[in-house]
């Protein structure tokens, strides 16, 4: 059942549905969704410090955000990879959350500005996400205290890229402490019940998901390659611990479930939470719904539980 707090917002999208992805220019949808940020991102919160800077990779740099909270407590840098559904979504989209979740947490964060489909269609957004990591670790220093401890965490769209970006490089010593996932999408075959029961007029829609995927996936083929569909990874091991956030009017709710499970059968320490009566998205909403935001206090003490044992 849908939160009372979400209900009228929930209700409005299913009387205004969005035309299908697909009728509509990567131009505005990447504007239309930045106007809706900007609508919901509630009062700026303050912050200590607030940086634009560049990630150099090879063949390429990118962009991304240094957050350092007022009452920093220098434990940990938060790498950050924003939702979006494989095409949408940049720094601007995602600064109220990251300043929201900065603060509560009293964790620096660092966003990364990935690149996107269609222009840069799979492997390239996965591929910055594993370089971004590497760089990250090998740079700490730049970003936060040398005794800093490392946080990849990433939600919806940007789950998928932290959850593989962790795999794929669980054996480098890259000082990943925590994964910290939130309504992560797992693959692009939408089979699961959750997908099924929320999978229309609940602020994610399967036929726009399966849209996105198209563009993403760019032809590839293979649903079983773990970069495309982390369900399928055949091993696991030495994986950091996870938190898996998931919501539970979320088509996706089934897959962080089923993730969360994996990790376990693989040895994985994982923390699963879910936001009762909560949608895709919740937390994007924090700025104007309160109660959108209660589930981060529980999720600040898990992510400072880990820090602190490492």
């Amino acid at each position: 059942m849908v939160h009372k707090a979400l209900e009228a917002m929930v209700a409005y999208v299913r009387e205004h549905p969005a035309p299908l992805h697909s009728q509509e220019t990567i131009a505005t949808r990447r504007s239309d969704y930045l106007k809706v940020a900007e609508a919901i991102r509630g009062e700026e919160i303050p912050m200590e410090s607030v940086t634009d800077v560049v990630i150099p990779l090879e063949g390429r740099m990118l962009q991304a955000r240094h957050y350092v909270p007022l009452g920093d407590e220098s434990k940990a840098l938060v790498l950050y990879f924003h939702g979006g559904s494989f095409c949408i979504g940049d720094l601007e989209t995602h600064d109220g959350l990251c300043r929201a979740l900065s603060d509560s947490t009293k964790m620096r964060f660092l966003a990364i500005e990935y690149r996107l489909a269609p222009e840069h269609p799979f492997p390239e957004g996965i591929n910055d996400t594993i370089d971004s990591l590497r760089y990250v670790s090998a740079n700490l220093s730049k970003y936060a205290d040398k005794d800093a401890k490392l946080i990849v965490f990433g939600d919806s769209s940007g789950g998928n890229f932290a959850a593989v970006g962790v795999a794929q490089t669980r054996n480098e010593n890259l000082n990943i402490v925590a994964q910290v996932l939130i309504n992560p999408a797992m693959g692009p075959e939408i089979v699961t019940e959750s997908s099924h029961a929320y999978g229309s007029g609940f602020m994610l829609d399967n036929d726009q998901l399966r849209s996105d995927y198209l563009q993403y996936l760019n032809g590839y083929q293979d649903h079983t390659d773990p970069r495309v569909s982390p369900l399928m990874a055949s091993d696991l091991t030495n994986s950091p611990p996870a938190i898996v956030v998931v919501a539970e009017c979320d088509p996706l709710r089934d897959e962080g479930v089923a993730y969360t499970g994996l990790l376990e059968h693989f040895g994985v320490e994982v923390e699963l939470l879910e936001a009762e009566g909560m949608t895709h998205g919740f937390l994007r909403l924090g700025g104007i719904i309160p109660e959108c935001f209660e589930i981060v206090n529980d999720l600040a003490e898990h992510m400072h539980r880990f820090v602190e044992k490492s």
